[in-house]
């Protein structure tokens, strides 16, 4: 089911610009957005992303070359000459391709080729939580920092590396610190044990909580509420979901030093129930290591599409001299 939701006066702080078409493609919705020469989204949607099986990237694909035409028809005085598009999964930037999702369940699919073949339009593609970091880390709650993480922690969890000001992709894999190894189990999606998106990601929080109590919950929110009230069971799955996420960071730290972790994702939405046990756990495992700042993600929920925007209008601007030599 479609439910559009666009505005002509809704606003972005992108600042001046080429207009661009946006696209954030999550394993549960995906949202569009069309981005005018003044910064702002002046069209936005959000769908369920579509699932086909083993064509599901043909169908997001499809999907997305059928809103890039319909904001187009409706909004002819914004001309979109690039288009941003972010995936999740293992992505390769450099090549455009999605090499492998087991939710959405593609292999080495040419995302980039296959829009700008659709759309007509050159195309920058990159990982979901790559391209939302980036829009914390120019614009966002990461900007004052040149060595700082962005992590998500939502239906997973994943991150984007800046070390001295610039994004470390470690050839699509760096970032999955979700699929880093915390604890003995549960067994997790990717077939590995233990793995911290088993433990604390927002989905396995409920999912956990379910099986305990044998109650099911829609969401970390519905656990974090129970808890609060004196829920044994969920006081239980919200405290060994906090240890793990304190000895993931302690890792973080000592690898990397940042001087600042942003967190984001619906996680996130529990503010200092998650951030201040969090700092005090961490701050008791690290020793000598830099304490790095714990700060909420402040783009919110559109920050996915921000970023593809701001990738998009990057590639505009790499390739501005070359047309000018050429003109």
């Amino acid at each position: 089911m479609t439910t559009p939701s666009t505005s002509s006066t809704r606003s972005a702080p992108l600042g001046a610009g080429r207009a661009v078409l946006a696209f954030d493609v999550g394993g549960t919705d995906m949202k569009a957005a069309l981005i005018d020469e003044d910064g702002r989204i002046v069209a936005l949607e959000r769908r369920a992303t579509p699932h086909d099986g083993d064509r599901t990237a043909e169908a997001v694909v499809a999907a997305v070359a059928e809103l890039a035409s319909r904001f187009r028809a409706e909004y002819p005085e914004v001309r979109p000459l690039a288009l941003g598009l972010l995936v999740p999964g293992h992505v390769d930037d450099e090549a455009g391709i999605g090499v492998f999702s087991e939710n959405l369940r593609w292999h080495d699919f040419p995302f980039r080729a296959r829009v700008e073949e659709t759309v007509g339009l050159p195309v920058t593609f990159s990982h979901d939580v790559r391209g939302a970091g980036e829009a914390e880390h120019r614009i966002g709650a990461a900007a004052p920092f040149r060595d700082v993480v962005v992590m998500a922690i939502g239906t997973g969890i994943a991150g984007a590396i800046f070390v001295d000001g610039r994004l470390h992709t470690g050839g699509g894999m760096a970032g999955e610190m979700g699929h880093s190894r915390v604890a003995d189990g549960p067994e997790c999606a990717c077939g590995g044990r233990g793995c911290l998106e088993a433990i604390a990601s927002a989905a396995a929080i409920a999912r956990r909580y379910g099986a305990i109590s044998g109650v099911t919950v829609p969401g970390a929110k519905e656990v974090l509420e129970l808890a609060a009230a004196g829920d044994v069971d969920a006081q239980s799955v919200w405290e060994s979901a906090l240890d793990a996420l304190a000895l993931d960071l302690s890792h973080t730290v000592a690898l990397l030093a940042p001087e600042a972790i942003v967190i984001g994702g619906g996680l996130a939405q529990a503010g200092p129930r998650l951030f201040e046990p969090l700092a005090a756990r961490l701050d008791a495992i690290l020793t000598f290591q830099r304490r790095p700042m714990l700060l909420p993600a402040s783009i919110g929920e559109n920050a996915g599409v921000i970023g593809a925007a701001l990738r998009a209008r990057d590639l505009l601007d790499a390739a501005s001299p070359a047309q000018e030599q050429t003109a």
